[in-house]
């Protein structure tokens, strides 16, 4: 269980094949997000406040056999609009630029991207999957001596709750409340309608 997740959450989490108790009205929720059928999800990562999936974790080989890196994608449509605001203005420069002045920040990053490996080889354990030597030692977002994807940093920030990956952390800090205007998907399912 993550440190931002509850009993409740942990106990929707799906069995060994990737999707196969996911709730449908997430799927159905995270294909409206996406605009198709997502692949290879093997259990929602996060929610967001309006209460629908925002990140799925993704086994990290999908049913075709690519090898597919990035276990947390961010689907809400408006986090990653904010996300990709952010990163048209310089924030993924900056971020590099404080890996190469602050060793602080940039040990706290490393300790993101071996924690982001070790989630990865959790979910594929649960979607059966096994090793995939093709992404070996390879996370997500440029970790960990780049940052080059922030929907990437703030999807395992998010999944994994705060203080996991400094980068992430603040990328999210920076944004709006993309749930403020409800939920994304239009006629949410009533688990994700707001309180």
């Amino acid at each position: 269980m993550t440190p931002n997740q509850d009993e409740s959450t942990a106990a929707q989490r799906p069995g060994s094949q990737p999707g196969s108790d996911l709730d449908p009205a997430d799927v159905a929720a995270v294909a409206a997000q996406l605009g198709r059928e997502p692949r290879g999800i093997v259990e929602i990562a996060h929610r967001c406040p309006c209460g629908c999936p925002d990140v799925v974790a993704t086994a990290p080989r999908l049913s075709d056999g690519t090898p597919f890196p990035t276990t947390y994608y961010a689907t809400c449509p408006r986090l990653t609009a904010a996300l990709s605001t952010l990163e048209s203005e310089g924030a993924m420069r900056e971020f590099q630029d404080r890996l190469a002045d602050d060793a602080g920040f940039a040990a706290a990053y490393e300790q993101a991207h071996e924690a982001f490996l070790l989630d990865r080889a959790r979910v594929g354990e649960r979607a059966g999957v096994g090793p995939v030597p093709e992404i070996d030692g390879i996370s997500a977002g440029g970790m960990p001596r780049r940052v080059k994807c922030l929907h990437a940093l703030a999807g395992h920030a998010l999944a994994a709750g705060p203080g996991v990956n400094p980068v992430g952390d603040e990328a999210l800090a920076r944004l709006p409340k993309w749930w403020a205007k409800g939920s994304c998907v239009g006629e949410a399912p009533d688990h994700c309608e707001e309180d």
